[in-house]
């Protein structure tokens, strides 16, 4: 029975050596080449990485500069991402408390005419708009307090019409108005939002509308502010309507 000679490799030994050689230099460019993905799936190993020096020469590639660049883009991006959700939190912030003035001079109304003047004189001033109006669809008996100057008419079913059966908010982008829902500012409104003034036993269906000159409004825009608004406005109304 012959004897392994002192020399010859280990089977072990050999398993690893082709191993070793399985993983060539240009076989594992190669498949890194085929999983461009490779160290976006593996960032450990990535970080593990030695970049080497800055290169010069034709058809080099400064992998150095490669790196730096894509870190300085993700610091961009994160300082991006940053810089907008501190810009949100201002706006929403800002919007907030117009919207606590707006209320406040509301329920500080004493009757309806000094009501109606709030909306469409104070809340153009308090919300950064250039319109606000207040326009009602026929109602089953006579309403004396819905008789005003401030006061708008509408057709039956427009509310409906405009904002759909079951929506209370709508956001306009380019709003086309013939005069019914904002009167003889009709043409300066470009954007609006509206949002449906909710009837009762007594109180018909109304709007209350706002209107800007520039793109204030768009589709897509949180509405729960706007909303929150006409329902403090229809229970104002509501409860001077009730109390006369």
């Amino acid at each position: 029975m012959s004897q392994q000679t002192k020399d010859a490799p280990a089977p072990e030994a050999s398993a690893k050596s082709e191993d070793l050689k399985a993983l060539s230099e240009p076989a594992i460019a190669d498949y890194l080449c085929r999983h461009p993905d490779f160290f976006v799936r593996n960032p450990d190993v990535l970080a593990l990485m030695t970049s080497p020096d800055r290169w010069t020469g034709d058809g080099v590639v400064d992998m150095q500069s490669y790196l730096l660049d894509r870190n300085r883009v993700e610091i961009d991006d994160l300082r991006n991402c940053a810089q907008e959700v501190i810009e949100n939190s201002r706006s929403n912030m800002s919007t907030q408390t117009r919207i606590h003035a707006s209320v406040l001079a509301l329920l500080n109304a004493a009757g309806m005419d000094q009501l109606m003047r709030v909306v469409t004189e104070d809340w153009p001033l308090l919300l950064d708009v250039d319109l606000v109006t207040v326009v009602y669809e026929p109602a089953k008996s006579r309403l004396p307090l819905l008789v005003s100057a401030n006061i708008g008419q509408l057709n039956a079913g427009t509310v409906d019409a405009l904002l759909g059966p079951d929506e209370d908010v709508r956001l306009v982008r380019d709003m086309k108005d013939d005069g019914a829902i904002f009167g003889s500012g009709a043409g300066i409104v470009r954007s609006a939002a509206l949002a449906r003034l909710r009837p009762n036993q007594t109180i018909p269906t109304g709007l209350v509308a706002f209107g800007s000159r520039g793109a204030a409004f768009t589709p897509g825009q949180g509405t729960e502010l706007i909303g929150f608004l006409a329902r403090i406005l229809d229970t104002s109304i509501g409860r001077l309507i009730e109390a006369a």
